[in-house]
């Protein structure tokens, strides 16, 4: 396995468990009733599923360059795994007060 697809692996299963906490986040909207709580959570949401699109793409886009070009790529890449990680973490924070 070469470094790019072993990097693009890694990512991708980091993805899943970020997925399937944000699935749990999502879960506690429904069992909010306050309304601010409810739109304060919307945001989140809407904001989480912006850098979840975000990284999937920058990944797309990195498996489709050449083995040349890929590397100029895996920054943006962290980067954007990096905010998604830090909005995921901030948002159980901010809900679980």
């Amino acid at each position: 396995m070469s470094e790019r697809e072993a990097f693009q692996e890694k990512i991708l299963s980091e993805l899943e468990i970020v997925q399937a906490r944000f699935t749990e986040f999502k879960a506690q909207a429904k069992r909010l009733t306050i309304e601010a709580r409810i739109k304060q959570h919307a945001r989140h949401v809407e904001d989480l599923e912006q850098k979840v699109r975000a990284t999937k793409a920058r990944l797309k886009e990195m498996g489709e360059a050449n083995d040349d070009t890929w590397e100029l790529l895996k920054d943006g890449v962290e980067n954007t795994w990096g905010e998604l990680q830090a909005t995921l973490e901030d948002t159980v924070t901010t809900f679980k007060e």
